[in-house]
């Protein structure tokens, strides 16, 4: 502080307080921080898994399995069931031909096939039966169905279709016997047979009005009297004690139609010379 003639004031010390001038103390170096708690630490988060990498898309094709493990085809299967199905049937044939009270035991042995083989096509021996029976409808159906038209010479498409069809009864004679037993009905004999039996009668108006044949009887109930006449010779044919090709049963066919038996031979070996006709199987 200065006085009115600007000189300087002593410096006084006030009470309580000093007024001298003291330096300022120089700071010194911050001490260092002493053991104390530390910053909170707070619980690590756990990694989460990390999932495993992607596997790049295959767009190939599918590996292509093994021939022997892969399923055959369905047509494959339903040829194979319907070959197992024929070679059933005719051991079947075979065996009730050889003996008529086969078993199912005897079929499947002969077929090559388990028993269970023969149920997984037939419920039984009946329905084995049948499906025989319905195999010769069928073969009976065909031959007639090849039949030629009728022709000048009643006598002779007579004795073409008896040499057709003869095949068909000696491959399915057995069903004969099996008719006199319980296998077979014998109306289910009639229904198998009707088809031959209305082409003979046919055939028998063609002749009768050609003059060729017998007039006494009318040609329903002789088709009916030739039909008998002819499976009994398949059944002697069965037993053994005949053996015949179609001749015989051709001849006998038109004796019984009103042929004279010298003229029915002429016109069977006539047939069979210009070109016998062909079998069924």
């Amino acid at each position: 502080m200065c006085n009115y003639r600007g000189d300087p004031l002593p410096l006084t010390r006030s009470r309580g307080a000093d007024v001298t001038s003291r330096p300022a103390p120089t700071p010194g170096p911050a001490p260092a921080p002493g053991p104390g708690p530390g910053p909170r630490r707070h619980p690590r988060p756990r990694p989460r898994p990390t999932p495993p990498p992607a596997q790049p898309r295959d767009t190939s094709s599918p590996p292509t399995p093994s021939p022997s493990l892969a399923p055959a085809p369905a047509p494959a299967r339903r040829r194979d069931a319907r070959a197992t199905r024929a070679r059933i049937l005719e051991a079947a044939r075979r065996e009730l031909a050889r003996d008529p009270d086969s078993r199912l035991e005897d079929i499947a042995g002969a077929a090559g096939v388990a028993r269970r083989t023969v149920y997984g096509h037939f419920a039984g021996r009946a329905a084995l039966v049948e499906g025989l029976a319905a195999e010769a409808a069928e073969a009976i159906r065909l031959a007639v169905t090849s039949a030629p038209a009728a022709s000048s010479d009643a006598a002779a498409d007579l004795a073409r279709f008896v040499l057709t069809v003869w095949p068909v009864g000696d491959r399915y004679r057995t069903l004969i016997r099996l008719a006199r037993g319980q296998d077979l009905l014998p109306a289910h004999v009639d229904e198998l047979l009707a088809p031959a039996r209305d082409l003979v009668s046919g055939l028998l108006t063609h002749g009768r009005r050609q003059g060729v044949f017998q007039a006494t009887v009318p040609p329903g109930p002789l088709s009916r009297a030739i039909e008998a006449h002819l499976l009994p010779l398949l059944d002697c044919v069965n037993q053994g004690t005949w053996s015949d090709d179609g001749t015989g049963a051709a001849t006998a066919a038109l004796i019984a139609a009103g042929v004279a038996p010298d003229t029915a031979a002429a016109k069977v070996d006539h047939v069979r010379r210009t070109g016998s006709p062909s079998s069924p199987f």
